[in-house]
């Protein structure tokens, strides 16, 4: 019998919250060897479509050590230099978004050898392979391919059920697996928008005081197209 639990769950970013799954066991297993003080590796870029949980493991990394930056928001290159200066890993989101500036260009190349030269930490991620970050100064996207690089890719169902599953085990709950199904069913294969399906349903579950099944689930559907759910 499902329980209710009516007390907020804490999305916060970490390695144990991530979602292993076949897409992304690469990704992960570098990630963790990146964040480890033991290990030799220094230098990673992530790279996959949006929502296959490239920031996840970028702020995993940062924890609460080092500064993280996505370029997807304007930033001066004052701010860029001035974000890293004195820290001791250099994290920086959505290369692919880097404006093409000269000066940004440069104050990055310039931030990435400082940070290499001395073995601080250097994880990066983008959409898109080193090769194709157009934007970027060549010698980072060449220098980007010496160290781990890995690909995400949670668009299989099988990887996007665990997705599902995990993030109702977060909630305290056991989801049907006729539910999991029709969720995968209606929505977009981006795991934000997955997600977000499911926080509707539980949600919506959790006002009603009504156990998650599937017809609670086709319900919340019709409600969210009418844009009429919580």
């Amino acid at each position: 019998m499902q329980q209710f639990f009516d007390f907020p769950v804490n999305p916060s970013f970490s390695f144990d919250s991530f979602v292993p799954c076949e897409g992304n066991s690469a990704a992960l297993r570098f990630a963790l060897r990146i964040a480890d003080p033991a290990d030799s590796e220094c230098l990673l870029y992530l790279y996959g479509p949006s929502g296959s949980g490239k920031t996840h493991l970028l702020h995993s990394i940062a924890g609460g050590a080092f500064p993280y930056l996505s370029l997807r928001e304007p930033h001066s290159t004052d701010l860029l230099v001035s974000t890293f200066s004195a820290a001791g890993g250099l994290v920086v989101d959505d290369l692919q978004a880097m404006p093409d500036d000269p000066d940004m260009r440069r104050a990055l190349w310039q931030l990435f050898n400082e940070f290499h030269t001395s073995g601080r930490t250097i994880a990066m991620a983008g959409t898109v392979p080193p090769r194709e970050l157009l934007t970027m100064d060549d010698h980072l996207t060449s220098r980007l391919l010496w160290g781990l690089v890995a690909r995400l890719d949670t668009s299989d169902d099988t990887s996007r059920r665990m997705i599902i599953k995990k993030v109702a085990d977060d909630h305290q709950i056991r989801i049907p697996d006729d539910v999991v199904d029709y969720v995968l069913a209606t929505t977009s294969r981006e795991v934000g928008a997955l997600i977000d399906a499911f926080h509707q349903l539980y949600r919506f579950s959790m006002a009603e005081k009504r156990r998650i099944t599937l017809p609670l689930a086709r319900e919340v559907r019709e409600l969210t197209l009418a844009d009429r759910v919580l």
